[in-house]
């Protein structure tokens, strides 16, 4: 079974990209392929070998302008040509050097297993965030478990699974485009996992450093539902939404952001709807999350 690895990179980050290159290549058993697909900026030249009687090999991608994160990783997925896809942050590194080979025996003896989703460790040895656990009970992030949604930055993909499902949507962006492929993926009867023994290193950092944040956050989530649920359940999603952004979040031009994003997402096309069935998210509620938060 052949792994890529797609890295993302807007070419600002050289040391980092070095370092999260090198930890792929690294990899017991690896012979990774690795693409690195500049997003609007040239790939910097690397420090970076490919280790003697290895078989992983380098290959770089500059798009013309910044597509966003999904067009970027679907480029990425593109230029592959590996059973398994790995998406890395150009800042992040993987923690063990037998990833690869826990990944493939995975996804080798499991053939209903579409998405592993990485344990995100801060390597200052902090206790991590929320956000990371793709799951409502994040409290342990130690204990593995089936999961409705993944990490983009810190995942292993089938490729064929990808594929068949047409991958990220690119009018996205940015937020919320792993849980709409998450969403397509599971319609199609596959697993996603969230597996803490897959480590991967990442600094700690807000997801309000995006200038965009709140507006694209609140956007997308909207094309989320017009896209993939039944209406009365997109209705009860979003008003859950509205609900629980009122509660939390007490920062007037954040709150201001968030529904301007909002009104652009019920008025600009989503893309194309493919409602899931209600055995879909009845097996989503089983899951621990059912497509209403």
């Amino acid at each position: 079974m052949k792994i890529s690895c797609v890295i993302l990179t807007m070419g600002n980050r050289v040391p980092e990209l070095a370092r999260a290159v090198e930890s792929a290549l690294n990899q017991v058993d690896g012979d990774v392929e690795i693409v690195i697909v500049g997003n609007g900026a040239d790939v910097p030249e690397l420090p970076v070998t490919v280790p003697a009687g290895s078989a992983a090999s380098i290959r770089t991608v500059r798009l013309s302008h910044n597509t966003g994160i999904p067009a970027g990783r679907n480029r990425g997925v593109e230029e592959c040509s590996g059973d398994v896809v790995l998406f890395l942050d150009d800042d992040g590194w993987y923690g063990e050097s037998n990833v690869i080979s826990h990944l493939r025996e995975r996804f080798s003896t499991e053939p209903d297993l579409a998405v592993v989703s990485f344990r995100v460790m801060d390597p200052e040895g902090g206790v991590g965030q929320r956000r990371h656990v793709p799951r409502l009970r994040a409290g342990d992030p130690g204990r593995s478990s089936p999961v409705t949604t993944f990490l983009g930055g810190a995942c292993a993909i089938r490729r064929s699974a990808f594929l068949q499902v047409g991958g990220l949507p690119e009018r996205f962006f940015y937020a919320h485009e792993e849980t709409d492929l998450a969403w397509r993926l599971l319609g199609e009867g596959y697993r996603i996992e969230y597996d803490a023994q897959t480590v991967m290193y990442h600094p700690q950092v807000p997801p309000t450093r995006h200038a965009d944040f709140y507006r694209l956050n609140a956007r997308n989530r909207v094309w989320l539902a017009r896209r993939n649920l039944p209406w009365p359940l997109a209705a009860f999603y979003l008003l859950n939404w509205i609900v629980l952004t009122l509660l939390r979040e007490r920062s007037r031009p954040a709150l201001r952001a968030w529904f301007t994003g909002f009104t652009e997402g019920m008025r600009e096309p989503a893309g194309e709807r493919r409602p899931m069935g209600w055995k879909t998210a009845w097996r989503m509620l089983r899951l621990g999350r059912p497509p209403i938060v």
